[in-house]
């Protein structure tokens, strides 16, 4: 065709292209040329290049100069319109323009693009010399005229090219739905324009419960086992400072799945609770670039792993804000509208995480609907500039607080609102302000430190996202013993009180995952007993809402009772082994977080000292001895941050963000991404979930091409329980 073609064609562009150097297998025998392969994110993202079940994208492979992608990619973007990601094909109502650089595309998406300034190619990145002409209307030829679009024609015919800015609109369908390019239109005042709820969701009947259903056989979603200290106390003696431990752990999503079909009268295509999820992603000057690149590679998975049950919506902040995609399903146009939405992304501009958290926290609050699960996902490479460094006083500590709207940390005291993720992407992020972000709003801290594992990053947080089973639970302790009293909860993060009295104790826990796990310890007074062969300590209750079903529900534990033996020859006390295992828990959490001061401080060879005392502590401890997976791993994880307390630099570089993000997961008790996440040798294993895993390994076969694509898009609800990393 002519030269005109190509320009209209490069009229297209969205954003930004990945330049990766040729490699010898992909360049001509006879070649010498060392040109570079460039492929654009739309063709990254676009659905055309993922697997035949639409669970994967193509498959990059490694390479020592980066990621080589298959040559499939150039295929698809021929069968693919890198505008709005559906498929090309002739007869389809729709005109079909290939540029001369062999590139397709549907011929209205050209106009709506160059419509709106965009000239570059989304795939070639070559940019135009000539911008079309405005021509005052279209002369179409008459055997066009009034005739319904013939694609083949359309393509044949350089007439149109010169006249695409007054392209007629093209006539659809009107059983399908327009695809509207929505990151270009104007944001509204009021974000009330969320997408309505999948009204084909089972719902259940006001007037019947649970157990009505399933007829007697509920099953709690919530476990409940205690353990004290020892088994046996002289009767004679008395403790101060006696511990029990209360384990909770959630269903399995399998046996979550099956109490699922037995609620429901018709098979769910998602049997568990559907998710809002907001985006607010860092697209500053310093992600230009890989990292760019990768992140809306990272964001084509999370897409394309929600269901049409699941709403996404996407902020992006630089110097200010916006909100490109209002929440919305991500059935398949709601996925074609949101990668269009992330593929638009360019960066450039300063970093203004308050206005980015405003703008995806009012998306939340302004919402008409809601479904059971709601999250915010927080990526940044940077530092705030506009807040919390222009707070006025330089030497007071910075009131990260400022970063956070009141919808989300809840300043009203009614718990919890919005969890916020936060992500800390690279060197150069201020891990301190992610971390109380995080912190402050019940969500989690995750350390990125290699570029390339942001998308195993987002895997795993999704994965626990997709897997909620337990929502609002709060643990109730009452003593069952007129003299023994609470003196303390030791419980991280989680908000806890002991009340007047010490006779009670309640710990706010919030949404459980399918499959984890939480341990408390509770200190209690342990009193002589005068007679009795037993004593009664505790009883443990459970109270938490069930998202599908929205009723409340209520489990108690059976009591907490210790052997009270005349005297300690007359029964050997058996020291258990969990409470032993969470002791070293929580004292590695502890040493962490007194090293990560002294650091702080500028006493390096002081916060080493701490961690090195600590592991000494846990290498005698009765769990440690017994070869105790969990010590072996908090033995590790002291080791690996002493490594990062080396020098100055090596700390600020990536010791404080790792120290930071393994506190997170401690005192959350959930997994987070530290370092290389994808080690299992790692303690960042201990608290994944399998469906965090299988979430992981969707991500890891994406990217290194693993054979066992079938099982992959199995649904995460099958899925069985997998060992424990205890």
């Amino acid at each position: 065709m002519g030269s005109k073609w190509r320009k209209a064609k490069l009229a297209l562009g969205l954003n930004l292209c990945v330049y990766v150097p040729r490699t010898l297998e992909d360049s001509p025998p006879d070649s010498d040329d060392a040109s570079t392969e460039r492929l654009s994110d739309a063709a990254l993202l676009s659905p055309g290049n993922w697997d035949a079940g639409h669970s994967r994208p193509m498959t990059p492979t490694p390479s020592s100069h980066g990621l080589r992608f298959s040559r499939s990619a150039s295929k698809s973007s021929k069968q693919t319109c890198s505008i709005c990601l559906t498929k090309i094909k002739q007869g389809g109502g729709h005109a079909i323009f290939t540029a001369e650089c062999s590139h397709s595309f549907h011929f209205h998406c050209i106009a709506s693009s160059v419509k709106h300034g965009n000239q570059i190619c989304p795939v070639c990145r070559a940019k135009w010399k000539e911008i079309p002409s405005h021509a005052p209307c279209l002369d179409l030829p008459p055997p066009l005229r009034g005739a319904p679009t013939n694609p083949a024609r359309w393509a044949n015919n350089e007439a149109l090219v010169t006249n695409v800015r007054r392209l007629p609109p093209t006539q659809r369908d009107t059983n399908r739905r327009h695809i509207v390019p929505l990151f270009q239109a104007p944001e509204p005042g009021v974000f009330d324009d969320d997408e309505l709820l999948d009204h084909h969701q089972p719902v259940f009947s006001e007037k019947s419960s649970s157990n009505d259903l399933l007829e007697g056989n509920f099953t709690s979603m919530v476990e409940i086992k205690t353990y004290p200290e020892v088994s046996a106390v002289p009767r004679a003696q008395s403790y101060d400072n006696f511990t029990v431990l209360a384990h909770l752990k959630a269903v399995p999503a399998s046996k979550s799945s099956n109490q699922c079909q037995a609620y429901f009268l018709q098979a769910p295509r998602t049997p568990r609770a559907p998710v809002d999820l907001v985006t607010v992603l860092d697209i500053s000057g310093s992600m230009a670039g890989t990292k760019l690149a990768l992140l809306k590679r990272a964001m084509g998975f999370v897409i394309q792993n929600l269901s049409s049950s699941d709403r996404l919506s996407v902020i992006a902040f630089s110097s200010t804000a916006r909100r490109l995609f209002p929440l919305r399903r991500m059935t398949d146009i709601g996925r074609q509208q949101a990668l269009q939405a992330v593929n638009s992304l360019v960066a450039n501009g300063g970093t203004n995480i308050a206005e980015g958290l405003r703008k995806g926290a009012k998306v939340m609050s302004d919402r008409k609907q809601k479904n059971p699960v709601a999250s915010i996902i927080l990526l940044s490479d940077g530092q705030d500039t506009y807040t919390v460094n222009n707070s006025g006083d330089s030497e007071s500590k910075p009131n990260y607080q400022l970063l956070l709207p009141l919808s989300i940390h809840g300043a009203d005291n009614t718990g919890f609102q919005i969890p916020v993720h936060a992500f800390g992407f690279g060197t150069d992020h201020d891990a301190s302000s992610m971390h109380s972000i995080s912190e402050i709003s019940g969500g989690t801290f995750s350390f990125i430190e290699t570029e390339a594992a942001i998308q195993d990053a987002f895997a795993q947080c999704i994965g626990g996202l997709l897997s909620v089973v337990v929502q609002e639970l709060q643990v109730s302790i009452e003593s069952a013993h007129p003299s023994v009293r609470l003196s303390s909860l030791r419980v991280g993060s989680y908000p806890s009180r002991v009340l007047v009295g010490g006779q009670s104790g309640v710990i706010d826990v919030g949404d459980l995952y399918a499959d984890e796990e939480r341990d408390f310890l509770i200190t209690i007074n342990l009193p002589v007993e005068a007679s009795n062969s037993e004593t009664g300590l505790l009883k443990v209750r459970c109270i938490y809402r069930d998202p599908l079903t929205k009723e409340m529900v209520t489990i108690e534990s059976e009591e907490v009772r210790v052997k009270r033996p005349e005297t300690a020859e007359q029964e050997a006390a058996t020291v258990s082994m969990e409470v032993d295992r969470q002791k070293n828990r929580l004292q590695a959490a502890l040493a962490m977080s007194q090293a990560r001061t002294a650091a702080e401080q500028g006493d390096l060879a002081g916060a080493a000292s701490i961690l090195e005392n600590c592991r000494r502590v846990l290498a005698g401890s009765v769990s440690a001895k017994s070869g105790d997976r969990l010590c072996v791993a908090l033995d590790a994880e002291l080791k690996e941050i002493q490594e990062r307390m080396a020098s100055r630099h090596v700390y600020e570089a990536s010791g404080r963000a790792y120290i930071l993000s393994g506190l997170s997961s401690h005192s959350w008790q959930r997994a987070t991404a530290r370092g290389d996440s994808t080690d299992g040798s790692s303690l960042v294993q201990a608290y994944q979930t399998p469906s965090m895993t299988e979430m992981l390994t969707r991500s890891q076969a994406m990217l290194l091409g693993s054979p066992s694509t079938q099982r992959l898009i199995q649904p995460l609800w099958s899925l069985g329980s997998q060992p424990n990393p205890r």
